[in-house]
């Protein structure tokens, strides 16, 4: 019930092994200049218990970035206030694109990713976010991941 990005939609391999970029499972930096966490846009299976999710990044600025970092593996940083961010995934499935829709990243215990909460927008993942998919939809979502040569099932 989960698919995820393997990085943001600005990552280049080429950066791969530059002093000045890092891309983990969980966080990215861009030629010293760009932040990015890994966090899950969750969204509710109408009639049912089981919540879908989107593995996204989200930009945040320097300071956020390097508050989030010192909080990574300390216990208690859900306490912390949620950070500003763009989001930096672009989800296929999605029309007019996803890429740069504003969000809210809110810190959960160590070991969980962080929840992304979409602006309350009109945009379909926003109000998807807020009300919630059928489980045809779901399966529509998953064909159209499956089929597609980016969406990575975890």
């Amino acid at each position: 019930m989960n698919y995820t990005a393997e990085a943001p939609a600005v990552w280049d391999p080429a950066f791969a092994g530059a002093d000045d970029c890092m891309l983990t499972s969980d966080q990215c930096v861009i030629q010293g200049q760009h932040y990015f966490v890994k966090g899950l846009i969750e969204i509710p299976v109408i009639d049912t218990d089981d919540v879908f999710s989107w593995g996204v990044w989200v930009s945040l600025s320097r300071e956020n970035f390097s508050r989030a970092a010192d909080l990574w593996d300390r216990p208690g940083r859900e306490a912390e206030n949620p950070y500003f961010g763009w989001l930096t995934t672009d989800l296929p499935v999605y029309s007019p694109t996803t890429l740069n829709l504003k969000t809210n990243v809110h810190t959960r215990p160590v070991g969980e990713r962080p929840s992304v909460e979409l602006e309350p927008t009109e945009h379909p993942l926003a109000v998807e976010q807020r009300t919630g998919i059928s489980m045809d939809r779901l399966r529509e979502i998953a064909a159209a991941v499956l089929h597609s040569s980016s969406g990575e099932q975890r």
